[in-house]
């Protein structure tokens, strides 16, 4: 009877033993799928932060930048803001140009001494301006590259219909040693054509008047 009792003891403890087993196990298990599902939730949480701040948009028509452009000469630069100040929000360009822009048409280095131009980013706008100022003896063959630019740009007019008048109504003036080419007037999509050239001709006056300003200081 004895030896009944203790292995009926010794059966019972293996049987309490085996089931504590079974229970750490288990919690263990738990733990580690607890353990798991933190871990996810937190890379999700990462994934998800604040997005990074994005790039400033595309300065926009009529926008004036204090930075100086680089590359432009003072006389330039002033040329460019009494423009700018004259037209405010009806001065589109943004885009500087080269003088590469015009080898196409027979500008050389020898022709000017001073060089700035601009238009704007969005190839469907058409609004231009360049100054140049050209060297000793030169200012006839600048003015001849600008009525070729002139020239070139009318006679593919029909690629930009909606500009039409105001490729019309761009012009070339000569001022001293200054050769100008101006093809403004910002938007002039609600106009006839008649009335876009006549609004775009003030618009180019306006400029031409400003730029005298600052060659005849």
């Amino acid at each position: 009877m004895k030896k009944l009792a203790v292995l009926f003891l010794t059966a019972t403890l293996v049987l309490s033993m085996a089931g504590c087993g079974n229970r750490n196990e288990a919690n263990d298990g738990a733990q580690s799928g607890s353990s798991e599902t933190t871990s996810e939730a937190d890379n999700y949480t990462e994934s998800v932060s604040e997005p990074e701040s994005q790039p400033e948009t595309d300065q926009q028509p009529g926008e004036d930048s204090s930075e100086p452009q680089e590359g432009v000469s003072e006389q330039m630069s002033a040329i460019r803001q009494a423009v700018v100040d004259a037209l405010g929000d009806n001065y589109w360009p943004d885009t500087q140009i080269p003088p590469e822009y015009l080898e196409g048409y027979g500008l050389t280095s020898e022709m000017y001494a001073d060089f700035w131009g601009e238009m704007p980013m969005i190839s469907t706008n058409v609004d231009t301006i360049i100054v140049i100022k050209a060297g000793e003896g030169q200012i006839d063959a600048v003015e001849t590259v600008l009525n070729s630019y002139r020239d070139e740009l009318v006679n593919n007019t029909m690629q930009y219909p909606m500009n039409i008048g105001k490729i019309q109504a761009s012009r070339i003036e000569v001022v001293g040693d200054y050769a100008c080419f101006i093809q403004l007037g910002a938007d002039t999509m609600d106009l006839e054509e008649e009335d876009s050239i006549r609004h775009c001709q003030e618009h180019n006056e306006m400029a031409l008047e400003a730029i005298e300003r600052v060659i005849q200081q």
